[in-house]
């Protein structure tokens, strides 16, 4: 028997002790044996006295191998908080597939994700082992919202979906970790991987062709179907790479395809007032910021002035924080079908913080509800890992996900 349910890995950074918090005041979680870990018993005994109720401690280190294993051991979920993930969670998934214990993070590292693709899908797969990066804000409301209409094209139309396109405003803060993140993978000069729209697909779903028919936007756009100016959305590069591993994956493991092409996009929706004057300024503003972040003397600048590891906004302006994404879908004959996925608390936080944990929880305690039921295994993505049952957890938990 193992010796828990569900363990927190990185529990003491910034992201890790709320998640830690969530889970262990969570009305779901009374029956369930929930740890955290980490490298300093120090800081991990400390983090256990702010609790909600007494959690168990294990100390494992990113750079020993033999400590990850022994936890992984331990058991059945492992959530993991610790970026840069490419630094810090690459051997967690290892001793994850290892194990088969299933996994989630909140990374949006498309290119480590990429990694894990190549080295250890088929391996996850074979044993029922769900992987499941990229279960934060990057890129759960992306990938379900897209799934929520595909499905409803799909039951209410019978049809499949030409295209979905995500219209996305939000409110929130940086927090230490996620910019540590984001030099991270500008250090590693990654822009090449970052820029494929493909990037996460199955390898015979990446194709010029492909490429071709889903760019990023780069500059400002007024878009028809909301009659708005919009700008390019700072996640895109993230959330479109998922959601388009969803619709392949889909043909893959249930033989139903989104659609016959099928082409995913997103924009950020700027006010109305001087509306096209606010997309270009942000599209600008933009850009510039990831080219200075391809040069190191601005790197080290944004690392000095950013907020370190660990750190992030104020309780307060979590709390007034918000997202909501407008999602249009095409069916095949042109039907327009219109949803929306909203809810309060700063996106890249407490949005997150959410997400990840309903994630691990959809594992801890609905595995046999699952998409694909109990076996379904692989890197998966949060629609082809949890679809329905990741929607009403959180639902449950105040999101809003609507057909309107």
């Amino acid at each position: 028997m193992k010796a828990y349910d569900i363990v927190v890995y990185g529990a003491t950074g910034f992201t890790g002790r709320q998640a830690a918090a969530y889970l262990l005041g969570h009305p779901d979680t009374r029956d369930l044996r929930i740890a955290i870990a980490g490298r300093s018993r120090e800081r991990l005994d400390a983090l256990r006295l702010e609790l909600p109720r007494d959690p168990g401690v294990i100390v494992a280190d990113a750079g020993d191998a033999a400590s990850l294993d022994a936890m992984v051991q331990m058991t059945h979920v492992v959530l993991s908080t610790a970026g840069p993930f490419a630094r810090y969670s690459d051997g967690v998934v290892a001793a994850c597939v290892a194990r088969n214990v299933d996994y989630v993070d909140i990374t949006g590292e498309t290119p480590w994700v990429r990694r894990l693709i190549d080295a250890y899908h088929q391996a996850a797969a074979a044993t029922g082992t769900r992987i499941v990066p990229m279960c934060g804000y990057d890129s759960v409301p992306a990938d379900l919202g897209t799934w929520l209409v595909v499905d409803h094209i799909r039951r209410e139309l019978d049809q499949e979906t030409r295209e979905v396109k995500g219209f996305y405003q939000a409110k929130g803060g940086l927090n230490g970790g996620t910019l540590a993140s984001a030099l991270a993978m500008a250090e590693a000069g990654e822009a090449a991987l970052l820029d494929d729209p493909v990037l996460l697909n199955p390898p015979d779903d990446r194709t010029d062709e492909a490429r071709a028919a889903n760019p990023d936007q780069t500059g400002p756009r007024f878009d028809p179907d909301v009659a708005r100016w919009t700008a390019p959305f700072i996640m895109a590069r993230m959330n479109t790479r998922v959601v388009r591993r969803s619709a392949a994956l889909a043909t893959v493991l249930d033989g139903a395809p989104y659609g016959r092409p099928f082409r995913y996009h997103e924009s950020a929706l700027v006010r109305r007032k001087r509306g096209r004057l606010r997309a270009t300024g942000a599209s600008l503003a933009l850009g510039a910021a990831e080219r200075a972040l391809k040069l190191a003397p601005m790197r080290k600048l944004v690392k000095r002035l950013g907020p370190d590891p660990g750190t992030g906004p104020s309780e307060a302006s979590r709390r007034a924080g918000f997202h909501r994404t407008h999602f249009v879908g095409r069916a095949a004959d042109g039907t327009r079908v219109d949803a929306e996925l909203s809810g309060q608390g700063d996106p890249a936080n407490t949005a997150t913080v959410t997400m990840v944990c309903e994630s691990a929880l959809c594992l801890a305690l609905n595995k046999d509800a699952l998409p694909g039921g109990p076996t379904r295994g692989g890197l998966l993505t949060p629609a082809t890992a949890f679809g329905q049952v990741l929607v009403d957890r959180l639902r449950s938990a105040g999101m809003r996900f609507e057909i309107l």
